[in-house]
């Protein structure tokens, strides 16, 4: 029986550790022979999502270092599996001490106490955002594998809260310049105001990030389960917070209707191309040439410094107030981990998608189209 923590066809990932344990980490296989890959390709994309870089972020101080253990040498990827490893180095276990005995709200104490009968409370051990640091190492190699076929994924905070981004105001280089990760600097000013609003009544917000995959060929995906839709919509709902899922107009399209939202087909050259993009660059479960776009909704951080109702482990009812070093918000963190996730998915299904059509094959061994007929 598979334990869960592993996704991927051909490229395959599995991450392991808990959030107070040692370490936490991943192994990657499936990755093709000869990709350039250092320690700092892998270190750039942790940087952005770990702790203690803003008020609006848990304040436990981790560098995050990676170290790659396997599969790579000389700065290249060796086809073998790729093992790295990010130490923790600054757990307090004791801010958890008086939540063993009860369930936090919002969290997966409940649910993994059921399925178990076991769990490690500490930081919510398994359960914790800080397995992500696994997700964002694999997804920095996926990341440079797509650069590899001039194919970026870029993704960015839509929303926080009732604060959404302006179309009209949108410039993605802001989104590096504020410290929310949001493409426009005065919906990002009334973000953290919001914010300053929520933590000072001991509260937290939720919000939307928004992933564009630019440059993805036509015909990735598979008709039927493995569609590239409703594998990118795993990735995202296998991220701890995300409690929603939607791409292209999404939602808004069940009050559209057919001749809004059906995509006209033209020529561009010789290339068949659409003249709006409300499928958000898929068609069948197959992408078909546009930009990817798709939305995750990542629900408020439950971990809150106000009394809550809640039951011990012994079925009583109690009050519980959580202490300790937690994000008022998870989104700008977890731009990265939206990212990452859609990386690995995307680098998996072009990888499956080569064996799709003879032709390609029979290129790809430099066989002689024709060769196969009697």
């Amino acid at each position: 029986m598979a334990a869960g923590s592993s996704i991927g066809t051909v490229f395959r990932i599995t991450t392991w550790g808990e959030s107070h344990g040692t370490a936490i980490g991943v192994v990657a296989d499936g990755c093709p022979a000869g990709l350039h890959l250092t320690e700092e390709d892998i270190q750039k994309l942790l940087d952005r999502r770990k702790p203690g870089q803003s008020k609006f972020t848990t304040q436990r101080k981790e560098s995050d270092q990676v170290e790659i253990l396997s599969g790579v040498f000389e700065g290249k990827t060796t086809g073998t599996p790729i093992s790295m490893i990010v130490r923790n180095l600054d757990q307090r276990s004791k801010d958890y001490s008086e939540i063993a005995s009860c369930y936090r709200p919002g969290h997966a104490d409940f649910t993994f106490d059921e399925k178990f009968g076991f769990r490690d409370y500490r930081g919510g051990g398994r359960s914790s955002a800080r397995e992500t640091i696994g997700r964002v190492a694999a997804g920095a190699i996926a990341k440079k594998f797509l650069a590899a076929l001039n194919i970026t994924v870029t993704a960015y905070t839509k929303s926080i809260g009732p604060v959404e981004i302006s179309r009209e105001r949108m410039d993605l280089k802001e989104a590096a310049n504020n410290r929310l990760c949001m493409p426009d600097a005065e919906a990002a000013r009334e973000a953290e105001a919001y914010l300053e609003e929520k933590m000072a009544q001991c509260d937290s917000a939720g919000g939307v990030v928004e992933c564009v995959i630019h440059n993805l060929p036509a015909g990735l995906g598979e008709p039927v389960f493995e569609k590239l839709d409703a594998n990118l919509a795993k990735a995202m709902l296998s991220i701890g917070a995300v409690k929603g899922f939607e791409i292209g107009d999404g939602f808004a399209a069940s009050a559209s209707c057919g001749s809004v939202n059906n995509d006209a087909f033209r020529m561009r050259g010789d290339a068949v191309v659409k003249a709006t993009n409300h499928s958000g660059g898929v068609l069948g479960g197959i992408s078909d040439g546009s930009d990817v776009v798709f939305r995750a909704a990542f629900k408020p951080t439950p971990s809150i410094a106000r009394p809550q109702d809640t039951v011990s482990r012994d079925k009583k009812e109690m009050e519980l107030t959580i202490h300790g070093r937690h994000d008022p918000v998870v989104v700008p963190r977890a731009v990265v981990v939206v990212e990452a996730m859609a990386a690995i998915t995307v680098m998996d299904m072009l990888l499956l998608s080569m064996t799709s059509r003879l032709d390609m094959i029979q290129l790809f061994f430099q066989v002689e189209e024709g060769s196969d007929e009697e």
